[in-house]
């Protein structure tokens, strides 16, 4: 097996699975906001519209997405310029999977924004840890086969992440029996005001675009990549998945952030916002210090776990050592996203992202010119994030000193 080029099918249609969570950021990030509002309100009835109307507006967007995916899937693809035709087949065949039946991922997010504005945040997290044990089951066996199981490569590896998907929706759609709020959020058969979509589409449209565009940013530099070669692709793969033990605990903290702040904001507890915006900031900068490390003096051993071929090993310590410095200052970012999301602000906080991640496309081109090559690229991204971390964490203080508690 070329764990190389197994990476490399993998790497673009990835890409479009991390512009499909933009557009269930749409539904999931209007609903999560103003329910979180209505339960600080005390107004349950609010609560039970907003999440209803969220998963309505799910439902709508994935069905779109996987389609127009699964009929574009060959030019989508082709975006990349991939050097390989059998990389291309490869990443083809994982599009039209895991983005035709992307539904799952949409219901799982919705709901897990709807329970985390609820105050729930340990159902989620049991889902999650769920479908990611059953991911880690199902991906060598369906990838490489078992027994009488036939191995299926890139196709098994889009079967397992969509299997996954469907057991975290499963356990939360089952879970939200036990409480009546959640559990009246799930009658989707019936019509929620337009008022109520009109607002969660007016909250959700600016964190929505911003997402996508943060990805649309992300494939532009990914085709930069793709100019060395299917190995300069799989080392971007590889080591996002690795760097997602930082930004994926961080994404976690900016989701209770969100759902902290919302409540209390609601509710005109502007205290608790202070003090729950600086507790959180304090555990993501021991965070990030902590994976900071991880990746720059475990940089070749880690990423020598997931590729074992001997010439890519150094390309891909040089990316996590580089990415490592800027750990810390994107744990702050996302957290601190996740509340100014809470208070409503999701425009700030989408102009301040948008207009900081799209200056790594003309710096990725000033470094990548240099001698420093492919790795130029990737301080492009380290530079950019350390910028965004610092601002993001200085205009929220800014907004606390404004506010009256």
């Amino acid at each position: 097996v070329n764990f190389r080029d197994g990476w490399a099918g993998l790497g673009p249609p990835a890409m479009y699975t991390w512009l499909s969570s933009g557009v269930a950021t749409l539904a999931r990030m209007g609903g999560q906001v103003k329910s979180a509002h209505a339960y600080g309100e005390g107004n349950r009835r609010e609560a039970v519209q907003y999440g209803k109307g969220a998963l309505q507006l799910a439902l709508v967007l994935a069905a779109v997405y996987g389609i127009i995916t699964n009929l574009f899937a060959g030019p989508l693809i082709d975006f990349f310029h991939l050097n390989s035709n059998l990389v291309v087949e490869d990443a083809i065949v994982y599009l039209r999977i895991a983005c035709g039946l992307i539904l799952f991922a949409f219901i799982g997010q919705t709901l897990t924004g709807l329970y985390t504005a609820s105050g729930n945040s340990r159902t989620p997290f049991v889902a999650t840890c769920t479908g990611m044990g059953a991911n880690i089951v199902l991906d060598p066996l369906l990838i490489f086969g078992l027994g009488p199981i036939p191995g299926m490569g890139v196709a098994g590896a889009a079967i397992a992440t969509v299997t996954a998907q469907f057991i975290v929706a499963l356990v939360l759609v089952i879970s939200m029996r036990r409480d009546p709020v959640l559990a009246s959020q799930m009658r989707v058969w019936i019509p929620t005001p337009l008022s109520n979509i009109k607002t969660m589409v007016r909250i959700g449209f600016p964190a929505a675009i911003q997402s996508m565009l943060y990805c649309g940013i992300s494939m532009v530099l990914t085709r930069f990549v793709t100019a060395w070669g299917d190995t300069a692709v799989a080392v971007q793969r590889v080591g996002g998945q690795i760097e997602s033990i930082s930004w994926m605990t961080a994404d976690g903290f900016g989701t209770a952030i969100n759902a902290f702040v919302g409540q209390n904001y609601g509710a005109g507890n502007l205290k608790r916002v202070k003090k729950g915006y600086m507790t959180a900031s304090a555990i993501m900068f021991i965070w990030g210090i902590f994976t900071t490390c991880l990746l720059i003096f475990g940089a070749a051993p880690i990423f020598s776990l997931f590729i074992h071929e001997a010439e890519v090993i150094p390309a891909g310590a040089d990316y996590l050592r580089i990415i490592g410095f800027s750990e810390m200052f994107m744990c702050v970012e996302l957290m601190t996203v996740g509340a100014l999301s809470g208070m409503g602000k999701t425009m700030e906080a989408s102009v301040i992202t948008i207009i900081l991640t799209a200056s790594r496309i003309p710096l990725a081109v000033i470094l990548g010119g240099t001698a420093m090559g492919l790795n130029g690229i990737w301080w492009a991204l380290t530079i950019s994030s350390i910028v965004k971390g610092i601002i993001f964490f200085v205009y929220y203080l800014h907004i606390m000193k404004r506010m009256k508690a």
